[in-house]
């Protein structure tokens, strides 16, 4: 399981403790974020993090692997499906899009990301909020509780992450590996994610042959905590599959 930027492992913990009777589940913190070592470079980019995820899977010994992703650990799955299918019994692909970052999106995330350096993330804390969840996360007074954890967990970051912020907007896009990957894969987007909305999900999933694509109702783009429910049922039937 590879999480998304400005999280870690805590990002899957409902589907880690839903699927780990039955499956051997192996998450960790991508470096410079969680509790994974500061890296040095200015910008951790997408294929060193697929290094590392190869890397992880020699180190414990893992030949094949049911590979799960979230936006930037989406990111991740799409390289692997795409040149390393060797690796993966399948694939899932959370909340994610295989297009470089958006133009029009550079500029306020380089403003993130200074911010961040300079002040820490906390203090934008309140500009990413919109951006990581959905509407009824930031809107149901029934999900305040909810907005105050994701909101401390999101500012207890190092001003080091602005490194990994800049693999994500530096990122190239990887349209061209999706024809490529012929393992099963699911798709999945919550209806309410506004950093990559559900047509970026459907286009991957037009992308994969044979793929499936799900829309998760009342989730936006950390859709396996604003809905772990049904993430964790989705991710069980792409499994049992």
């Amino acid at each position: 399981m590879s999480h998304g930027l400005l999280w870690s492992t805590e990002l899957f913990r409902p589907q880690i403790e839903r699927l780990r009777g039955r499956y051997r589940v192996v998450a960790w913190d991508h470096r410079g974020q969680g509790r994974s070592s500061d890296d040095p470079r200015d910008v951790i980019g997408m294929e060193l993090l697929t290094d590392d995820a190869l890397a992880l899977f020699d180190a414990l010994g893992l030949e094949r692997v049911h590979f799960v992703g979230l936006s930037m650990g989406g990111f991740v799955g799409m390289r692997l499906g795409g040149r390393h299918a060797s690796r993966l019994h399948s694939l899932a692909l959370l909340d994610t899009r295989a297009e470089a970052e958006p133009r029009a999106h550079v500029p306020r995330y380089r403003a993130l990301a200074l911010a961040a350096r300079v002040l820490g993330v906390s203090v934008v804390a309140g500009r990413v909020m919109p951006i990581l969840f959905g509407r009824t996360v930031l809107e149901d007074p029934a999900r305040a509780a909810d907005r105050a954890a994701f909101r401390s967990a999101l500012s207890g970051n190092r001003r080091t992450v602005w490194r990994a912020l800049n693999g994500v907007v530096y990122r190239e896009g990887v349209e061209h590996l999706l024809p490529k990957i012929r393992v099963p894969t699911l798709v999945l987007t919550g209806e309410q994610d506004v950093a990559t909305p559900p047509d970026c999900g459907r286009r991957i999933h037009e992308g994969i042959a044979g793929s499936r694509f799900v829309l998760v109702p009342r989730a936006g783009h950390s859709s396996s905590v604003e809905a772990p429910d049904a993430v964790s049922e989705a991710l069980e039937h792409h499994l049992a599959g």
